[in-house]
């Protein structure tokens, strides 16, 4: 069901495109493609050398994670203090 939603907007998105180049002649066709090609290889360039300019900066630091601190617990052992009630003695046999 979604394979023909997709295949659908893929056939309606390729016949608008075919109509809208259509009427331009061959040259004004490549121009178009060589356009596109500069400009969406020159944002993708900015893209990733300024995501890797601005990785070191502090933006960075602003995503350290911490070390988690130790938890602090009660140095209660119920086990230990349920014996500790009993008087146990030793006998000899």
């Amino acid at each position: 069901m979604i394979r023909k939603i997709i295949q659908r907007v893929n056939e309606w998105l390729e016949n608008k495109l075919r109509s809208l180049v259509r009427p331009l002649s061959p040259d004004a066709r490549v121009i178009v493609i060589v356009t596109m090609l500069i400009l969406f290889s020159g944002l993708s360039i900015y893209m990733t050398v300024s995501s890797i300019y601005n990785l070191g900066k502090d933006k960075g630091r602003e995503l350290q994670i911490e070390q988690i601190e130790t938890l602090k617990l009660q140095q209660r052992d119920s086990i230990n203090n349920l014996n500790n009630h009993y008087q146990y003695e030793r006998t000899t046999e």
